[in-house]
């Protein structure tokens, strides 16, 4: 399988060398083994399991326990101290979750529908006027404590500063007119730029749009 995982790397244009150190192994080494025809991982690994490994039967009691009904909905972290409570120690979080992962059983374990999480929407650029940041910096002024505000509004292609403005506070009025007055000073039709910004990404989106 890590044979498989190098050579598919390698095809995908990644260099050779740099595919054997992400799996650990030198390339002289994949190499070897290659000419002797090993399709798999060579290394032969452990000979002797570790003498406080669990038995067979310590193994099965701790599964045993994470699927009682006062437990099975609680995660490892939350049977162990619990098991304690009542003067018991069986193992380990960690030996919990190592155990109960080889059974396939580090699942979301309570009968509520486990939380979904999705990554946002990547936003990339090919040409200008596709893709724009925006952010506010602090200004010194001469006076000690006041601040100007520097509104700026980059092309993540071609990295132009498209549209900036400086003001005596910090306003969503203020980004939304700059935004307003780069998309007709850019030629900015609606629809055809995204907006990004890290602090507060919906803050001006409908104006970068065009308006």
């Amino acid at each position: 399988m890590v044979m498989g995982w190098i050579e598919e790397a390698v095809k995908a244009g990644a260099s050779r060398e740099r595919a054997c150190e992400l799996v650990g192994l030198d390339v002289r080494t994949v190499q070897r083994w290659k000419k002797k025809g090993v399709c798999g991982d060579g290394r032969a690994g452990p000979k002797k399991s570790p003498k406080n490994a669990f038995s067979p039967n310590e193994r099965q009691e701790m599964v045993a326990i994470a699927n009682r009904p006062e437990f099975r909905d609680l995660s490892p972290k939350q049977i162990v101290p619990r098991l304690a409570d009542q003067g018991i120690y069986v193992a380990s979080e960690s030996s919990f979750y190592r155990v109960l992962g080889a059974e396939g059983q580090v699942n979301h374990r309570q009968r509520s529908k486990p939380a979904a999480h999705s990554r946002p929407r990547e936003l990339a650029a090919t040409a200008p006027n596709q893709v724009w940041t925006w952010d506010i910096t602090y200004l010194l002024s001469p006076v000690k404590g006041r601040f100007f505000y520097l509104h700026m509004v980059i092309d993540i292609f071609s990295r132009k500063i498209v549209g900036w403005e400086v003001h005596g506070e910090e306003s969503a009025e203020h980004a939304s007119a700059l935004l307003a007055t780069t998309c007709r000073r850019e030629g900015v039709q609606p629809g055809q730029v995204a907006l990004h910004q890290d602090s507060a990404p919906g803050l001006c989106t409908r104006t970068a749009a065009g308006r």
